[in-house]
């Protein structure tokens, strides 16, 4: 969308709309930002990001995308308190839905303002590392982590992920790498490639899948009135049902199983999970509603 009118239409009807809805919640007292937030210059690294999002077809999302999908996806990163610019998260297009989802770096960031915590790290375990714990009440404590220099070198056998919560109690969130390639398997990223981010990066990315768990425990059990969770809630159920109906429309002649709840496309005659499938956007629908989720 290279036409200054047309990017003035779509702005007038989505970043001026969500300033003014923030503004409101911000009067009401329903939205309180921290003291090094700012929200105008959130939407504003936004807008410009934007402007460069396509979808697989390469057509630009402000061209593809309903203005209801932009407005919702702008409100969402908003009131998390979140900016792209930070890379606290990305937009990305499903079909005709435009949704803003979180990167680790925000969930950490939202993890944090929502319950309070004082601090969030996450560390690698390699062989040879000596690791201690006790659990108690189901909570991994006492944990104690020796390593050896060289060790970095070796294989990876495991991760964990430290919170420090606002009283100073910690919280410890372990994952051996089999629980961890587990979920890799999940994504759509084909981390089994040699070229792949995983492959490349598995430390980071071992630290960002305990990370992102450990985050997710604490963000679920936060109290679910308060707008800020009601948002991240709305965004992740977006981002899945949007996701989803693309699924659906690329898996259309392939059998899907479940496997642990999680719908995965399988080849019809081998069973084999295809690791990545291939959607013609033009096939696609998602169905949004008339009027911004407000």
């Amino acid at each position: 969308m290279s036409n200054p009118n047309q990017l003035a239409m779509v702005k007038k009807d989505t970043v001026d709309i969500v300033a003014a809805k923030v503004k409101q919640f911000q009067e009401s007292g329903e939205l309180h930002f921290p003291a090094n937030y700012s929200p105008e210059n959130a939407m504003k690294s936004a807008w410009l990001i934007l402007q460069d999002v396509k979808d697989r077809n390469q057509t630009p999302a402000l061209q593809t995308c309903s203005k209801d999908s932009i407005a919702n996806s702008l409100l969402d990163m908003v009131v998390q308190g979140l900016n792209p610019a930070k890379k606290q998260g990305y937009f990305i297009v499903y079909g005709k839905t435009l949704t803003f989802q979180r990167s680790y770096f925000g969930t950490m960031a939202v993890t944090q303002r929502v319950t309070g915590a004082k601090s969030i790290d996450a560390s690698v375990i390699y062989e040879g590392d000596e690791v201690d714990y006790e659990i108690v009440n189901g909570r991994v404590t006492e944990l104690k982590h020796k390593q050896k220099f060289g060790n970095q070198d070796k294989p990876i056998i495991g991760a964990y992920c430290t919170i420090i919560e606002h009283d100073g109690t910690v919280y410890n969130e372990l994952m051996t790498f089999a629980e961890i390639e587990k979920a890799w398997g999940q994504s759509k990223m084909n981390p089994k490639g040699e070229s792949s981010t995983h492959k490349k990066f598995p430390q980071e990315m071992a630290k960002r899948t305990v990370i992102n768990r450990a985050c997710k425990k604490f963000l679920n059990a936060s109290d679910d009135n308060s707008l800020v969770m009601k948002h991240i809630h709305a965004s992740d159920d977006v981002a899945e049902e949007a996701q989803l109906a693309e699924e659906i429309q690329g898996n259309a002649n392939q059998e899907i199983i479940d496997v642990e709840g999680i719908e995965v496309p399988c080849d019809d005659e081998t069973g084999e999970i295809l690791e990545e499938t291939k959607v013609d956007e033009s096939q696609k629908e998602v169905v949004t509603d008339d009027a911004p989720n407000w």
